[in-house]
């Protein structure tokens, strides 16, 4: 008979404070996350210094929340784990140290997690999981990251392609303060798109070459130089935003595309913040003949049920790591 593992996860990379218990790496018994977006709006993006201390006061409470939510206790999880970066430094030591401190005191094995490795195994808390096969093409798209992960078992990946410059969440939310449009830039564009033309603009796709890095840097000042000189133009803020939309989408899925098929692999799956806008996924399902997979909603941002389904893998490998545990702000998955 197989003992079930239960795995307490804290998520603390950016300016979500988040933990969960998820049992075998598929169940999430629990999943709460303290989200910081009104608290930075003010700010056009994440101030680390105020995320840090967000941290530091409601850390407890959400822990606590996410053991009573799952009727446990800390005698009843096998392994504490806690994103070890990348991230924010200041954000990342409160997790982490909150961790270290529950593995310490009730004599738990304690796991360091890569955040994006984390986003990656966000697909794996489905029902239909258990029918996954390898090869996997990852396409991890954030606020902070843009990259191609092939995926050839668990724990196991080749990094084939990245942002050279800005990710595509940095694009959405910068393009959103050239427009007016609320923080985060990326679901406020997503909206304002549905009622503007995707061709209105002829923005730029950027390193539209054979391999399967990305820039989205230039893409972001052809929309400020298009809509600085001419602030009349602000009536056509959604002509702006689908075409601006359009362009990244176009950029992501024809690399991802290109990776699909010169990989073979079985299916692409998308992870991380970018990966809810409802363009990117309706443009790769219609342009990919393999299966094209996105978590719900509530598993695309930042959360700690991501970090606990990693974490299994790792756990039922023998792994975890010492007490001494320090965070890694540019911790790279390979």
């Amino acid at each position: 008979m197989t003992t079930s593992t239960r795995i307490l996860a804290i998520e603390t990379s950016c300016d979500e404070t988040a933990a969960a218990v998820v049992e075998n790496g598929r169940t999430i018994l629990s999943n709460i996350i303290a989200s910081q977006v009104d608290l930075h709006a003010q700010y056009g993006g994440v101030f680390p210094e105020v995320a840090s201390r967000r941290h530091i006061e409601v850390i407890h409470t959400v822990v606590n929340q996410a053991l009573e939510a799952a009727h446990l206790g800390l005698d009843d999880v096998d392994c504490i784990a806690v994103t070890q970066g990348p991230g924010l430094v200041g954000s990342l030591l409160v997790g982490v140290n909150m961790a270290k401190g529950l593995a310490l005191a009730r004599n738990k094995p304690l796991l360091g997690i890569n955040h994006i490795e984390g986003h990656i195994y966000s697909l794996w808390l489905s029902e239909e999981a258990a029918d996954f096969a390898f090869p996997i093409l990852n396409l991890v798209v954030s606020g902070g990251h843009t990259e191609l992960y092939l995926m050839v078992d668990h724990g196991r990946y080749q990094h084939l392609g990245g942002t050279l410059d800005d990710a595509a969440g940095e694009a959405f939310d910068k393009v959103g303060r050239l427009l007016g449009l609320p923080f985060p830039g990326g679901p406020a564009i997503d909206r304002a798109a549905r009622s503007g033309n995707p061709q209105a603009y002829k923005f730029p796709r950027g390193v539209m070459d054979d391999g399967f890095n990305f820039s989205f840097s230039g893409l972001k000042t052809a929309v400020m130089r298009q809509i600085q000189p001419t602030p009349a133009q602000r009536h056509a803020i959604p002509d702006v935003a689908a075409s601006f939309q359009a362009a990244v989408v176009d950029a992501l899925v024809t690399k991802t595309e290109r990776a699909a098929l010169a990989y073979g692999v079985t299916a692409v799956h998308l992870a991380g913040g970018v990966s809810a806008n409802s363009a990117l996924r309706q443009t790769m399902k219609e342009r990919l003949s393999i299966p094209v997979r996105f978590p719900p909603p509530i598993l695309c941002t930042d959360n700690a049920a991501m970090i606990a389904a990693a974490a299994h893998w790792h756990f039922i490998a023998g792994q975890h790591h010492p007490l001494d545990l320090d965070v890694i702000p540019s911790l790279q998955l390979v």
